[in-house]
């Protein structure tokens, strides 16, 4: 009875060793990509949902140590939130579309994720100044 205990706990460990980890990596993957879909900058929808919530929930946490942070706070935890999500789909792309198991260089991974997204913000910036692209104003009075 033992052994066949033993047996049956050795093949369900070989079986979920032998389940490609690749599949349990695409899951993850998929899952951080829409994550990370819905918190980036690429979602169109996704600041009124999710990124401005985020980021006056992270004001707000701020502004109970000092009320003038609020503000600051806000801009920080949007601009963190975008970046994030960015880092997000990153991750999850490469457990998506990678075809072979490598080996993952974390810092690497979020140095190249980090300097991505700050040069998709100064790009954004840039094109905002020079009037390339326009951004609404919806408080004007006309």
């Amino acid at each position: 009875m033992i052994d066949i205990e033993k047996s049956s706990q050795e093949l369900l460990s070989q079986t979920t060793e032998n389940l490609p980890k690749t599949l349990l990596q695409k899951i993850r993957g998929g899952f951080f990509l829409v994550i990370g879909y819905l918190l980036s900058p690429l979602c169109w929808w996704n600041d009124l949902i999710f990124n401005l919530p985020i980021a006056y929930l992270f004001g707000y946490i701020c502004s109970l140590f000092t009320p003038k942070l609020l503000m600051p706070c806000v801009l920080i935890g949007y601009w963190l939130s975008n970046i994030i999500g960015i880092l997000l789909m990153q991750a999850g792309a490469i457990d998506v579309f990678q075809k072979q198991p490598q080996e993952r260089n974390l810092k690497k991974e979020l140095f190249t994720g980090l300097v991505s997204s700050t040069a998709y913000t100064f790009l954004i910036m840039v094109l905002i100044k020079f009037k390339i692209i326009d951004t609404p104003n919806f408080f004007s009075g006309s």
